[in-house]
């Protein structure tokens, strides 16, 4: 909402040395963002001064009339100006900005020579002052306006002072003069005019002219008068274009800029029609289906079921509330027009300015509430600036269909604010404070409390504490923080995934924070069957984006589209990771019930919400492509493969507090993993996650690279990590062995591992594979792994017969489980 402050002087009795700063407090204390606080003064620099044109010569031979003018400016010689308009003459007062000012939009003026002659300065335009649209002219002051050499800045209008604030959605009254000025008045405890508290003629027996509403919810009131005979050349005031264009809308005709004007002013959005355009009666409805409708800018729509419309006998001739259509609007020759102030259905005009993405004044309007009592005083305001400026006749008879209902009794607890805020506000307070902003207050306890016209958001008691604590001044609320636990203030979940992520973003990973959304395709693309419960997806009513509706099941399905966009960069070595919570649907498919803020919800419904919540746990997702381990002058790189994933698993599971004895990895299948090169990775034999590959048609599908690797954990389901007790580290010498074992390729590495670690007892410190080598020397279907075995006693130094012996009941239990031998055996 942008406006001028001399404009809300009329209403509203401010302070007569009110500055910037203190208007700037006032309306954020009241809830308002401000935008900006410009002196209009400050627009123009330099010397804008006041002129009488002493001569005007007409200079020829050009594509256009140009005049050399003399003009006084209050120095001792007048000043020679080049100009093109041509409606002054010699004798009138006219603007001039001299040499080394400065126009808005940053228009540097200097003394030049043009057209032959020397121009010291601009005579200047209503339009170049950023006054109004007008550009057929320069200004031309009356006879008397001031002497020449004046400040022409307060004749102009150039003194005042714009205000622009951005208002909440809540509160569509203070997108008016008469809502900020109301406001203003609570602020400064000042007189308040209400301009729509005038006398208005009410609705007569025979209507000017007929009209039906068919849908009264969507269109609950609808008021119109008739003017015939009016100027159609007469054009708006001075004081009502250079406000409207203060204000940022543009200057058409007259009785368009009263419309907007008396919206700017009372709130009340308006709409002109050309009456001998208009065929037959006006029906007030819906569309129906295929109907369609070419608006004011041109473009033709197909409307849907759910717009309001105004039809004639030719069909739809206006989109209700948003914009009028081409063949009943307003034309340089209309002598006769209707008038017409109405109330429409909030939802239906925010529906369908969004469907159509017409987001209008009126439609911006509309869709925050406006005061349904406005209609016939609006009416009579446009018929009396009308008259007044164009002639014309009014017809006396007035329409008004009215089906608004009155707003409902809110029964407020006067104790309510004082246990909400944590201020006392005695009950004579809150009553005060509600009755300042128009509403009517009966009873004792409770309030019985009635809100005004024009203030639809108050529906529940919690909005009228609102009121209370913004009126009240927020200021006067205490800032206090909560006490602190006793701790870390981070429960053992919280410290968890903190030490997890650090854990993989010390090894190497990028931490990304991706959108939940996903679109319904994708589980089709990451190669989900079809029973897969992770096709199974909350679907959002409201999405930010049409084409991804659905909450995530897996972290995956995201992630690969930012390691995708990442790629599409200009990256190839990536390792992304990312920690987040996925959207499992509940099983329960009863909705609860609706809870109020009025009351503490019962144990039942607090338990059926919660049911009807979808499962959320953490999970942890990483991927990998690209080299591992890159290339360069020292040599060849390693590009990621399986075994990155899985490790990954294995950096996060040990950062989790999970020894590696009570992790196991096993081959697995699994969408949307390599079936041959996926592994299930468990705690305590509970799967927890998995890891490897990703499947070929799932690389192309969403075009990745070859052979990129995944990992996906799911950290609720990691157990609480045990209780670490400390270990003594011994200072005696470890014994170093080696082994190599030839046995069926099938036998996974790790059962290998954990059948050394069982047969060579307490003695064995660590075991460790680094060597895998396979040979048709070896036989069909045979590989050799290679081990590092450590062998350490915390008392004593191993003698080389205690560690052999160890190391051979190690390799003696491997060959009575998987049948291996000693390579080179």
């Amino acid at each position: 909402m942008k406006t001028s402050l001399s404009w809300l002087r009329e209403f509203v009795e401010l302070p007569a040395g009110l500055t910037a700063e203190r208007l700037d407090e006032a309306l954020t204390n009241l809830g308002m963002e401000v935008e900006s606080i410009v002196d209009q003064a400050a627009t123009v620099k330099g010397d804008l001064v006041v002129g009488r044109v002493l001569t005007i010569e007409e200079l020829t031979g050009f594509k256009k009339p140009i005049r050399f003018c003399t003009v006084d400016v209050g120095r001792d010689t007048p000043q020679e100006i080049v100009c093109g308009a041509r409606n002054f003459a010699e004798g009138d007062l006219v603007v001039v900005i001299l040499p080394g000012g400065e126009l808005p939009g940053g228009f540097k003026i200097g003394a030049r020579k043009t057209y032959g002659r020397n121009s010291n300065g601009m005579i200047t335009s209503a339009a170049e002052l950023g006054l109004s649209g007008d550009h057929s002219g320069i200004i031309v002051l009356p006879p008397d306006a001031a002497a020449p050499g004046q400040d022409a800045r307060p004749v102009v209008g150039l003194d005042d002072v714009v205000v622009e604030v951005e208002i909440t959605p809540d509160r569509g009254y203070e997108m008016s003069l008469r809502g900020l000025a109301r406001e203003l008045s609570y602020a400064f405890e000042a007189a308040f005019t209400d301009p729509a508290a005038i006398e208005a003629p009410g609705a007569t027996t025979a209507a000017p002219y007929d009209l039906t509403v068919e849908d009264t919810v969507g269109c609950d009131r609808f008021s119109a008068r008739v003017v015939r005979g009016i100027d159609p050349h007469a054009t708006s005031p001075e004081w009502m274009q250079r406000r409207l264009v203060a204000a940022g809308i543009r200057t058409i005709s007259l009785p368009v800029d009263i419309t907007n004007y008396l919206m700017l002013e009372l709130g009340q959005p308006m709409h002109v029609f050309d009456l001998n355009r208009i065929s037959g009666p006006l029906v007030v409805r819906r569309a129906r289906p295929g109907e369609k409708l070419t608006t004011l800018d041109g473009v033709a729509r197909l409307l849907d079921a759910e717009d309001m419309v105004i039809c004639d006998d030719t069909g739809p001739i206006s989109l209700a509330a948003v914009m009028g259509g081409e063949t009943s609007e307003w034309q340089p020759e209309t002598v006769d027009v209707l008038l017409e102030a109405a109330h429409w259905d909030p939802i239906m005009v925010g529906r369908t300015a969004r469907r159509h993405k017409l987001f209008s004044e009126a439609a911006k309007r509309w869709e925050r509430g406006v005061d349904p009592s406005l209609t016939l005083a609006a009416l009579e305001r446009a018929v009396q600036i009308l008259t007044a400026h164009a002639g014309g006749t009014v017809d006396p008879r007035v329409l008004d269909i009215d089906h608004v209902r009155k707003p409902g009794v809110i029964l407020l607890d006067p104790a309510l604010p004082a246990q909400r805020i944590g201020v006392s506000y005695p009950a004579d307070r809150v009553v005060d404070l509600l009755r300042r902003i128009g509403c009517t207050v009966a009873g004792v306890s409770p309030l019985e409390v009635t809100p005004p016209t024009w203030r639809p958001d108050l529906v529940a008691p919690i909005d009228l504490v609102e009121e209370v604590a913004r009126l009240g001044g927020y200021n006067d609320i205490p800032s206090l923080l909560p006490p602190a636990r006793g701790g870390s203030g981070v429960t053992p979940a919280q410290r968890r995934r903190r030490t997890v992520g650090r854990a993989m973003a010390e090894n190497g990973y990028v931490e990304v924070l991706s959108y939940p959304f996903v679109a319904p395709g994708l589980a089709d693309s990451l190669g989900f069957p079809v029973d897969d419960p992770r096709r199974s997806a909350v679907r959002l009513t409201n999405p930010l984006s049409e084409e991804e509706p659905l909450l995530r099941t897996s972290l995956l399905a995201p992630l690969l589209g930012t390691l995708k966009r990442n790629l599409g960069r200009g990256l190839r070595d990536l390792a992304l990771y990312e920690i987040g919570t996925v959207f499992l649907p509940s099983s329960s498919d009863t909705a609860p019930p609706a809870m109020g803020v009025d009351r503490r919800p019962s144990d039942e419904d607090w338990a059926a919400a919660n049911a009807f919540v979808p499962h959320q746990p953490w999970h942890l997702a990483a991927v990998l492509t690209g080299e591992f381990e890159p290339s360069g002058w020292w040599g060849g790189g390693r590009a990621a493969m399986w075994a990155d994933a899985i490790e990954a698993a294995r950096i996060a599971l040990a950062a989790a507090g999970m020894a590696s004895d009570r992790v196991t990895v096993a081959a697995a299948e699994l969408a949307p993993w390599h079936p041959g090169r996926c592994a299930a990775i468990s705690v305590d034999g509970q799967v927890v996650g998995h890891a490897g590959e990703l499947h070929p048609a799932v690389v192309s599908a969403l075009d990745l690279p070859k052979r990129t690797v995944a990992m996906e954990l799911d950290l609720s389901a990691i157990p609480a990590a045990p209780v670490v007790q400390g270990v003594r580290i011994s200072s005696f010498p470890p014994a170093l062995i080696d082994v190599a074992l030839v046995l069926d390729r099938t036998v996974p590495a790790e059962q290998v591992e954990a059948a050394l670690a069982a047969g060579a007892g307490d003695l064995l410190e660590s075991v460790a594979l680094f060597d895998v080598y396979e040979s048709d020397q070896l036989g069909e279907g045979k590989r050799s792994l290679a081990y590092k075995l450590t062998f350490r006693a915390p008392d004593r130094t191993l003698t080389s017969e205690e560690a052999l012996a160890a190391r051979d009941a190690a390799v003696a239990a491997v060959a009575s489980r998987y049948g291996a031998t000693l390579r080179g055996a």
